[in-house]
C-alpha cells in the first residue's frame, strides 16, 4: 500500500536533507545541464557579433576578457561541463552494467565531484591569468 503525504502550500525543503547520493548526482546533472544550454545561448549571442565584422567580433571578445565577472564565470563553465562530462561518463558505465552496485554509484559519483574540483583548482591560475 502506497502512503501519501500532504505537504500543503508549502514545500518542506528539509526533505532536502534526507537526499542520497544518487538523488544529488541527478539534481547536478540537470542543473548543470540547463546552465549549459543557456550558455550555448549566450555563446551564439557572442558569436553573433561577427556578422557585424572581424573588428566588431575582436572588440566584443577583448572586451569581454577584460571584465573579472567573465573570468569568474569561465571558472564557473568548467566547472560545470567537467562535472556533467564526468557524472555523465559514469551514468554511461552504469548503463553498461559496469559498477551498478548502489555502494559504487555512490562512490562513483562522490569521485566525478573530487575530480571536478582538482581540475577546477588547477585550472584557476590560467584563468585568472592577467587580472
Amino acid at each position: 500500500m502506497s502512503q501519501s503525504h500532504n505537504r500543503g502550500l508549502v514545500e518542506d525543503f528539509g526533505r532536502w536533507r534526507e537526499f542520497s547520493a544518487g538523488m544529488w548526482a541527478w539534481v547536478f546533472h540537470k542543473f548543470t545541464g540547463w546552465v549549459l544550454i543557456g550558455y550555448l545561448f549566450t555563446h551564439i549571442a557572442v558569436l553573433s557579433s561577427a556578422l557585424n565584422g572581424d573588428a566588431a567580433y575582436t572588440q566584443t571578445l577583448q572586451g569581454l576578457e577584460q571584465l573579472a565577472v567573465v573570468r569568474v564565470l569561465e571558472v564557473g563553465l568548467l566547472a560545470v561541463a567537467a562535472f556533467h562530462i564526468l557524472n555523465g561518463i559514469r551514468l554511461l558505465f552504469i548503463d553498461l552494467g559496469v559498477g551498478t552496485a548502489l555502494d559504487t554509484q555512490e562512490k562513483s559519483f562522490y569521485a566525478s565531484l573530487i575530480l571536478t574540483g582538482i581540475i577546477v583548482v588547477v585550472s584557476v591560475p590560467v584563468f585568472l591569468e592577467g587580472l
